[in-house]
């Protein structure tokens, strides 16, 4: 069955880095494009960064540009996500998705459109 499993929240000081991962199983990791999202309590899902499926381009929600860069290994069906220069409101849940769909032409910073998702890892930032 199809799995996303992310790892590589924890907790860390403002101005910290984290690194997330994003293992995938049970479909053709190649053919879809990746998102990351993230919640915070009392808020709604939020994109944070997408990538196509060959990894040669990403987008990033204003508040992620210059700090987080995501990739993906798709010999190794996985995603990253590496996170720098953390700040509290960055805290949530992270989740991982898989999106089927020509880049160029899905809007890949909404959620709903997303096939597939991880349960999420926990990311808190401290002041």
């Amino acid at each position: 069955q199809v799995q996303l499993v992310e790892s590589g929240g924890g907790l860390v000081q403002a101005g910290g880095s984290l690194r997330l991962s994003c293992a995938a199983s049970g479909f053709t990791f190649a053919t879809y494009n990746m998102g990351w999202f993230r919640q915070a309590p009392g808020k709604e899902r939020e994109f944070v960064a997408a990538i196509r499926r060959s990894g040669s381009s990403a987008v990033y929600a204003d508040s992620a540009k210059g700090r987080f860069t995501m990739s993906r290994d798709n010999a190794k069906n996985t995603v990253t996500l590496q996170m720098n220069n953390l700040n509290p409101v960055d805290t949530g849940v992270y989740y991982c998705a898989a999106r089927w769909g020509s880049y160029g032409v899905i809007d890949v910073t909404d959620a709903t459109g997303y096939n597939y998702w991880g349960q999420g890892t926990q990311v808190t930032v401290s002041s």
